[in-house]
């Protein structure tokens, strides 16, 4: 615990009381190449730990809200015969007629600033 004592009581302080910050915003343009040099070991580390921190507490989301949750892995398989002209196939696990698109995507875009759309199969009819 002495490593982790003198790192906190005294290296760390000093470490930052050596640190050239200023007191003004102005103070920050007047800093030269050397200053910047001497923050960037400590603007890394904030960043970091700033970033680790965001990781660790950040929700983790599920893609698939509630279609077909009782099964391991969701797969859908259509007859290329049965599509027709074209259809549309959603992405964004939020229509009520999955696995086929009915426009939800619109509002989960709106919602998450997201922006996703169907999977569009079109058939080619020129021969």
């Amino acid at each position: 615990m002495e490593p982790v004592s003198v790192l906190i009581k005294s290296s760390i302080p000093n470490y930052l009381s050596n640190l050239p910050i200023p007191n003004s915003i102005g103070g920050w343009f007047k800093l030269g190449i050397k200053d910047w040099a001497t923050l960037v070991p400590f603007f890394a580390a904030v960043g970091g730990i700033s970033y680790v921190t965001y990781r660790a507490i950040k929700p983790k989301q599920a893609i698939n809200p509630c279609i077909k949750k009782e099964v391991a892995k969701v797969v859908d398989i259509a007859n290329i015969e049965d599509l027709g002209e074209k259809t549309a196939y959603c992405r964004c696990w939020r229509s009520e007629k999955f696995p086929y698109c009915d426009g939800a995507h619109g509002k989960h875009n709106r919602e998450t600033g997201d922006n996703v759309g169907p999977v569009v199969i079109k058939r080619n009819t020129a021969k």
